[in-house]
């Protein structure tokens, strides 16, 4: 299994990718919340930069999040000493549990992994009857890599760039390619939408009046364009 803490330089404070990291990683989870039914239980994979962790805290009457490198729990818990979930230091690929779970996570997780079938095959049998797996990855087609693409930027669409690769990203994916994923491995998409709708390069981006307000505008209104935007978010169940 690789070491995942050679991974993490974009997790650290002052990263490259923080601007926009932050801005999506604290825009999905609310959309989750808007999305779950229940607020029994919560499985996350994946600690990440955190802000997800802090986002559902205290919404779920158990919290559990499985992370695989040392060094992102570290990070995380010098910062948030007073987090009341319960971190597991494991892989996700060889994360037992006999519990089931009303809710499961994974917030940008199927770009990263080896075998992302893998897990939406593992992961299933921990859900409740009424349980949902939601999902968000990077997407391949996004309005900014589309413009890329035709203006040479970039040689193909589903090219990993420099970013890509610091995050250690594996594989890129768009709407059709992840619901072909998922419904090879027997699952019913019940939600889909958008995550920041992204026309212009952030240094573009920077020099405009009222840069926060662009920023909040482009999420919100991505929320119906997901097949043009950065992140695709969906929510699935098992048939």
């Amino acid at each position: 299994m690789k070491n995942l803490d050679s991974l993490t330089s974009q997790y650290k404070p002052k990263a490259v990718t923080a601007i926009e990291n932050d801005l999506i990683l604290n825009w999905y989870p609310k959309r989750i919340l808007n999305r779950v039914k229940t607020f029994g239980s919560l499985l996350e994979l994946g600690l990440g930069h955190g802000f997800s962790a802090k986002q559902f805290e205290g919404h779920f009457n158990q919290h559990i999040i499985i992370e695989g490198s040392e060094v992102v729990i570290d990070l995380f818990k010098k910062k948030h000493n007073d987090f009341k979930g319960i971190i597991v230091k494991d892989y996700f690929e060889t994360y037992e549990t006999d519990q089931k779970f009303d809710a499961i996570v994974m917030g940008f997780i199927l770009e990263h992994v080896d075998d992302p079938g893998l897990l939406l095959d593992r992961y299933r049998h921990m859900l409740t009857d009424d349980g949902r797996i939601f999902i968000c990855v990077p997407n391949a087609k996004s309005l900014n890599r589309r413009l890329g693409l035709e203006l040479g930027i970039i040689k193909d669409i589903y090219e990993l760039n420099a970013n890509d690769i610091a995050l250690g990203h594996k594989r890129q994916f768009c709407t059709t390619s992840l619901k072909e994923l998922l419904e090879a491995h027997n699952y019913e998409v019940t939600h889909v939408e958008g995550i920041y709708l992204k026309p212009l390069p952030l240094s573009i981006l920077k020099t405009l009046p009222d840069f926060k307000a662009n920023l909040d505008a482009m999420l919100k209104v991505g929320i119906d364009f997901p097949e043009l935007c950065v992140g695709i978010f969906m929510e699935v169940k098992p048939l």
